[in-house]
């Protein structure tokens, strides 16, 4: 799938998102690729909280993050994310972190996303996320 959807996130890197030697702390991006998530499902119309309220889910089931060179404090981020594959249960999200005063990328990674029904099961992503996600 080629999604032509690229959300462009912007994110500032506070303190507490810093470790002892000043930069951005490994785990961090992970909560970074939630935040632009979050703001690719508003771009398309969408919520999670929606979805929730009916029961569904999205938990990740794979996460993977490649780091290129340090975020630090005060840092301006621009989070390029986009859905890379829509298939009948899972989804996966594609990231590139730059940050926006040098446009230097930082860091890639993607997340893959399982859907789980009211049970708490693997089931189909329900029609109304597949229309907001399929281009």
């Amino acid at each position: 799938m080629s999604d032509p959807l690229h959300v462009k996130a912007k994110l500032r890197v506070i303190y507490g998102d810093t470790d002892q030697m000043g930069v951005v702390y490994y785990a961090n991006y992970f909560r970074f690729f939630e935040f632009s998530r979050s703001e690719y499902f508003r771009a398309v119309g969408g919520n999670y909280t929606a979805l929730e309220k009916d029961g569904y889910g999205l938990p990740v089931v794979s996460a993977h993050c490649d780091y290129r060179r340090p975020a630090k404090y005060e840092d301006l981020l621009i989070i390029d994310v986009h859905l890379s594959e829509l298939r009948r249960a899972s989804m996966r999200f594609e990231y590139i972190v730059t940050r926006e005063s040098d446009g230097e990328r930082l860091v890639t990674g993607y997340t893959v996303h399982a859907c789980i029904g009211p049970n708490g099961k693997p089931t189909g992503l329900p029609e109304s996320v597949v229309k907001l996600l399929r281009p």
